[in-house]
């Protein structure tokens, strides 16, 4: 299994960013992430700088969200997306995204789940 490091995720968000900018060929990951920082142009700046994007610390209490957890969750979410797994969650993302009037918002729904699911299983110890 594919266990990358923090930094590991750290270098491919920016460097994904950086081969945008440049328009540089990007792999098919690359291009997801790149879509996804392209909507989220509050990140934009601190994947431009990879070496502070490396040191950079975010702690729950400071209130600030981390760009790297986000938009990872956004490549999970797509690519559960893609293979419909589990089961019907392309139908939902769908029925979610008119109602909400924008595929973003809908992602965004299932992003609060999928971060819930995360901390109770850190939190419990489980899968």
């Amino acid at each position: 299994m594919f266990q990358p490091s923090q930094h590991d995720v750290r270098r491919f968000f920016c460097g994904a960013w950086r081969k945008q900018r440049d328009a540089a060929p990007l792999s098919a990951l690359e291009t997801l992430a790149s879509l996804w920082i392209g909507e989220h142009p509050e990140y934009q700046a601190e994947l431009s700088d990879e070496q502070a994007a490396l040191a950079a610390d975010y702690p729950v209490d400071a209130g600030r969200t981390n760009p790297f957890l986000h938009l990872m969750m956004h490549v999970a979410i797509e690519e559960q997306l893609s293979i419909d797994q589990p089961p019907g969650i392309r139908a939902g993302v769908e029925a979610l995204s008119r109602r909400h009037g924008t595929a973003h918002d809908a992602r965004h729904d299932v992003m609060d789940c999928l971060a819930e699911m995360i901390w109770s299983a850190q939190r419990h110890g489980s899968a």
